[in-house]
């Protein structure tokens, strides 16, 4: 089973969430699995467009809360995080359920690909969580912060049917 995670910002332009809900319902056409954590702005744009085409069938996704983090994905959420000790406990919660979104439930099934938006780019907010977890682990990622939507798209699409053509 393939799996992306589909992150972002709460704070996402409107356009870009029209984008992530398109490329949602393509990957959920192909039977990727969605992981994200259901928060406002991207998360739940990419959840919306699993939802759109799943209408005959349990859409494939994976939504993970802070509440359903568990002990080791705080633990190596900690491992990932440049100030874990200002961080409140909901905070780790919300740093490990990006652990979870990132590895899989047990931290043993890393996601093929994160698709997101940052302001600018950058690895910051919970997402740059996700992205330092994901460049530790040599996961490719999609930034709609880096340059045009359609370039990034262009490159999720030819990234997808690689993947394709190696099976």
């Amino acid at each position: 089973m393939r799996t992306y995670a589909g992150i972002g910002s709460r704070k996402t332009p409107t356009d870009i969430l029209a984008v992530m809900t398109e490329l949602a319902m393509w990957l959920e056409g192909l039977r990727w699995i969605l992981r994200s954590g259901g928060a406002q702005g991207a998360d739940i744009a990419f959840e919306a467009g699993a939802l759109g085409i799943a209408t005959r069938r349990r859409p494939r996704k994976r939504i993970f809360k802070a509440k359903d983090c568990t002990r080791g994905a705080i633990e190596h959420a900690s491992l990932h995080h440049p100030a874990w000790d200002r961080c409140s406990h909901y905070a780790k919660a919300l740093h490990g359920r990006n652990s979870m979104i990132m590895l899989g439930r047990n931290l043993d099934d890393p996601v093929d690909m994160v698709i997101c938006w940052t302001p600018d780019g950058l690895t910051t907010g919970g997402t740059g969580q996700a992205l330092r977890i994901a460049q530790s682990m040599n996961i490719p990622v999609f930034n709609f912060g880096h340059g045009s939507h359609i370039e990034q798209t262009i490159h999720i699409c030819q990234f997808v049917k690689g993947l394709d053509n190696d099976n």
